[in-house]
C-alpha cells in the first residue's frame, strides 16, 4: 500500500480491536468521579462532585510534522516489502505532545519490530524497554504493551510502538528474537500486568515470587489484604496494621 493510500485509510478512521477511532477525536475510556477516583469510603477532599473524563489521544491527521511523515511512510513501505499489508498492521498514528506513537495490531508486532530495526531508512537499533498499562475501561483493549525505540544511525530519533490485547486473551507476540534485550522487560511486564508474550524463551516472573497470585500493577489488583511473608516472619497487610481516628 502506498503512503497516500495509507493516509486515506487512516483518515477514514482506524480500528483497534473492537473499537473504531475517528481521527482527531480522543478516546474516552471512563469517567473519574472525585479528585482521586477513590470509590471506597466517603470523600473528604471537597471535590466529591467532580467528574472528569479519562481519555486517550485519538489518531492524528497528516501532515504529522517534522520527520514523522517520512518515518510512517518508510515503515509502511518496509511492511509491504515484507508481504505484510501496512493498512492491516498499522491501526493508527498518534502525534501527541511532540511524540510519535504507532499503534499496531498485536499479531503484526514482530514484523513491525523487524522492519524498524533492519530497514535502512528506519534503523531503530535500540529497544529501550517495554511498558505495561492496564485500562479496565478500554473495552477489548484493556492491556497495552508499549515499546520505545531509538535510532542511533538517524540522530537518536525516538518512536513509540503500542499493541493491545483484551483481559480475556492477554497474548502479544514476543520480539525477543529481534531485540534480545527485551527479554527482561517482557518478563517484568508479564509479572506486573499478566501479559503473556508468546514465543518468549523463558517467560517467568522477575520481581515477584514464582507462586505469587495476581499481577500487582493491574488496576484490579487488591490494595491491602495480602500479608507479606519473608523468611518465616509475617507482616499484616497495610489495611490491617494502620488505624485512622
Amino acid at each position: 500500500m502506498s503512503a497516500d493510500d495509507l493516509g486515506q485509510e487512516v483518515a477514514a478512521g482506524a480500528t483497534s480491536g473492537a473499537r473504531t477511532v475517528a481521527l482527531g477525536m480522543p478516546v474516552v475510556i471512563r469517567e473519574r468521579h472525585g479528585m482521586f477516583g477513590a470509590t471506597a469510603g466517603q470523600d473528604t477532599t471537597g471535590y466529591g462532585g467532580l467528574t472528569v473524563p479519562v481519555v486517550l489521544p485519538g489518531g492524528s491527521e497528516r501532515p504529522y510534522g517534522g520527520w514523522f511523515d517520512a518515518c510512517v511512510d518508510d515503515l509502511a513501505r518496509a511492511l509491504d516489502e515484507r508481504n505484510t499489508a501496512s493498512d492491516e498492521a498499522i491501526d493508527r498514528v498518534v502525534v501527541d505532545r511532540g511524540e510519535l506513537t504507532i499503534v499496531v495490531a498485536r499479531e503484526h508486532l514482530p514484523v513491525v519490530a523487524q522492519a524498524l530495526r533492519d530497514d535502512a531508512a528506519l534503523r531503530f537499533e535500540l529497544c529501550l524497554g517495554v511498558s505495561g498499562v492496564h485500562y479496565p475501561g478500554d473495552t477489548d483493549n484493556e492491556l497495552h504493551a508499549v515499546y520505545h525505540f531509538q535510532s542511533i544511525t538517524h540522530g537518536s530519533k525516538r518512536i513509540r510502538v503500542e499493541a493491545t490485547c483484551p483481559d480475556a486473551d492477554p497474548h502479544i507476540p514476543s520480539i525477543v528474537s529481534t531485540y534480545p534485550a527485551t527479554t527482561w522487560h517482557e518478563r517484568e511486564t508479564f509479572d506486573m500486568f499478566g501479559i503473556i508474550f508468546d514465543g518468549h524463551p523463558a517467560l517467568t516472573r522477575i520481581l515477584m515470587p514464582d507462586d505469587w497470585p495476581g499481577h500487582p500493577q493491574r488496576k484490579d489488583y487488591p490494595l491491602g489484604g495480602i500479608p507479606v511473608e519473608y523468611k518465616g516472619a509475617t507482616v499484616p497487610p497495610a489495611d490491617e496494621r494502620r488505624a485512622f481516628n
